[in-house]
C-alpha cells in the first residue's frame, strides 16, 4: 500500500457480466409502458439489403416526461454481441425543446435486453441543448447516463476533430455497453486481488464524436456526471459498500455511490468526473481500534469505501496526526480523481514517490497550490487551515460550495473562540467549510486553525463533504 498500510478484507466472491448469444433473428421489439416507453409501433424486420438479423423502429423519447416520437432505433446482431442504436430526429426534438423552454430533461428509453445501446445526435443539437441548458438521459434495463449537455463541450469537441468539422457533420454518440470479455476477466481479477466482493455486472458507459473517419472520445467532465447501475435481482441492497471503476490495467478506484430504489428496483447511483468500465463491491471493514470512537461510524465507512486505510490489519490508529502527502492521497481517493492524472509540479515531489500521482491529480483538479517558493513539503503535518483551503476547494468540484451560497466569513468565524489566530489566507475556507457544516471547531468553540489535522477527523471530513454533496448516504 502507498500510505504503507495493511488492509484485511472480507471474503471474495466474483460476479461477472455475462454476454449471452442471440439468436439471428431479434426478439420482438414492444412498446414501453408507464413512464419508461421504449418504441413505438412501427417495426420493420430486416433492412434493405435483407438482413434478418437487423430490425429499424420508432422510438419515444420524453421531453420533460412528454412524449414525442422523435427517434429510430436499429439493433443489429454481430456474433454473439446484439447493438441497438437510436438515431434523434434534430427537428420533432427541437420543436419539443422550444415547447418546454429552458432547463428540459430530454430521456431516451431503451429497455431491450441489448449488450450495447447507443444514442445518437448530431452536434449542432447537442449545442442547442446546451443552450438551453438542456440534460441529456440515456436510460436502459442496465442503467441509465445521465449528461448535463453543458458537459458534453461540442465546440471543444469539434476542435479536437479538426479539418474545420461543422456541427451538423458531427454525429455524438452515447453508449452503455456490457463490459467485454476481457475487460470482464480484468474485473475479476482485480476484485479478487483486492478482496472486494461483485455485485453487479461490469458496465462500459462512453461518449464519442465523429466526423467523416475521425472520432474522438469524451472521457473527462468539469462536475460530476451522474450514471445508475441496476442491481441484479436478489442482491440485497444492504450488502453494498461503493461503486469502483476498473481501468483496463487493473486499477481499482472508488467513486462516490448512493444505493437508490426507482420503481421497485435497486441501483447504483454513481457519480463520476470520467468515463469507463464501473461496478458495484460490497467490502466491509471495520478497525478494532475505533470500536469506541467519537469517529467510528465514519471511520469504517470510509474504510470500507476504499477511501481511507489502516496502519495494519485491524488498528486504524485515529489520533494521529497525518501529513500533506496523505491529505492529498485521501483527497483524491474520497472524490474519485484519477492517480495520474497531471505531473506533480513540486520541485520536492519525487516521480518515484507513492504519493506523486495523487498529489498530481489534485494539483490537476486545482485542489492543491503548494507554497510560494515552489514545493509542497509533502512529509509535513497538516494544520486544520490547511486541510480546510483544500476542503473548500473541494467544495467547488462537488457542487457544494455553490449549494452552501455566500458566506458572511467575519459572522461565521465569531462564533469561535479563537478565530483571530487563523491565518488572513484561510478565514474564507474555513468559514465556508463550517457554513456548509463540515467542521464544528474543538471543545470550546474552538477552531484551533493552525492545529494538525487527525486521522479521525480526516475521515471525518471526506465523509461529512461527500454527504453534503449528495454523492453518498
Amino acid at each position: 500500500d502507498a500510505e504503507g498500510r495493511v488492509v484485511k478484507y472480507g471474503s471474495v466472491m466474483a460476479v461477472v457480466a455475462v454476454t449471452t448469444p442471440v439468436t439471428p433473428t431479434p426478439d420482438p421489439v414492444s412498446p414501453g409502458s408507464g413512464g419508461n416507453p421504449s418504441t413505438g409501433s412501427n417495426t420493420n424486420s430486416g433492412t434493405p439489403s435483407g438482413n434478418p438479423s437487423s430490425t429499424v423502429t420508432d422510438v419515444i423519447v420524453l421531453v420533460n416526461g412528454k412524449e414525442e416520437n422523435a427517434g429510430k432505433a436499429t439493433t443489429t446482431t454481430t456474433g454473439n454481441v446484439r447493438t441497438t442504436t437510436i438515431a434523434v430526429d434534430p427537428a420533432r426534438l427541437q420543436a419539443k425543446l422550444d415547447a418546454e423552454g429552458n432547463g428540459a430533461v430530454v430521456t431516451i428509453p431503451m429497455m431491450l435486453d441489448s449488450n450495447v445501446i447507443v444514442g445518437e445526435l448530431s452536434g449542432q443539437m447537442i449545442k442547442n441543448m446546451e443552450n438551453m441548458a438542456a440534460t441529456l438521459v440515456l436510460q436502459t434495463s442496465k442503467g441509465s447516463y445521465t449528461l448535463p449537455a453543458s458537459e458534453v463541450n461540442i465546440a471543444a469537441l469539434a476542435a479536437r476533430l479538426g479539418n474545420g468539422a461543422k456541427l451538423d457533420d458531427i454525429t455524438l454518440r452515447i453508449t452503455i455497453s456490457d463490459a467485454s470479455a476481457a475487460m470482464n476477466q480484468v474485473v475479476s481479477a482485480a476484485a479478487g486481488r483486492d478482496g472486494l466482493t461483485l455485485a453487479a455486472p461490469a458496465l462500459d458507459f462512453t461518449v464519442t464524436a465523429s466526423s467523416g473517419t475521425s472520432t474522438v472520445e469524451l472521457n473527462r467532465f468539469n462536475a460530476y456526471v451522474s450514471r445508475t447501475v441496476a442491481l441484479p435481482q436478489g442482491v440485497n441492497p444492504n450488502r453494498l459498500t461503493t461503486g469502483i471503476v476498473v481501468d483496463p490495467d487493473g486499477t481499482v478506484r472508488h467513486v462516490p455511490t448512493r444505493i437508490i430504489l426507482k420503481e421497485g428496483k435497486y441501483y447504483a447511483e454513481i457519480n463520476s468526473l470520467t468515463n469507463s468500465t464501473y461496478s458495484v463491491v460490497w467490502h466491509p471493514l471495520t478497525f478494532a481500534d475505533v470500536e469506541k470512537h467519537w469517529a467510528k461510524n465514519a471511520v469504517n465507512d470510509m474504510g470500507s469505501r476504499l477511501v481511507i486505510n489502516g496502519v495494519n490489519e485491524s488498528t486504524f490508529n485515529p489520533n494521529a496526526d497525518i501529513t500533506r502527502a496523505e491529505f492529498a492521497a485521501i483527497i483524491v481517493r474520497g472524490l474519485g480523481l484519477k492517480l495520474g492524472e497531471g505531473a506533480a509540479k513540486f520541485a520536492d515531489v519525487p516521480a518515484s514517490s507513492w504519493y506523486a500521482a495523487a498529489v498530481g491529480a489534485a494539483s490537476e483538479a486545482g485542489l492543491i497550490n503548494g507554497f510560494e517558493d515552489g514545493t509542497f513539503r509533502p512529509g509535513d503535518r497538516i494544520t486544520r487551515e490547511q486541510a480546510m483551503n483544500i476542503i473548500a476547494k473541494a467544495m467547488k468540484l462537488t457542487g457544494l460550495a455553490e449549494q452552501t451560497g455566500a458566506v458572511d466569513t467575519a459572522g461565521v468565524l465569531a462564533a469561535f473562540t479563537d478565530a483571530s489566530r487563523t491565518g488572513a489566507w484561510a478565514k474564507d475556507s474555513l468559514a465556508l467549510a463550517a457554513s456548509a457544516g463540515l467542521i464544528t471547531g474543538r471543545g470550546g468553540n474552538k477552531l484551533e486553525a493552525q492545529a494538525n489535522v487527525t486521522r479521525a477527523e480526516v475521515a471525518v471530513l471526506i465523509q461529512r463533504l461527500l454527504q453534503k454533496s449528495k454523492l453518498i448516504d
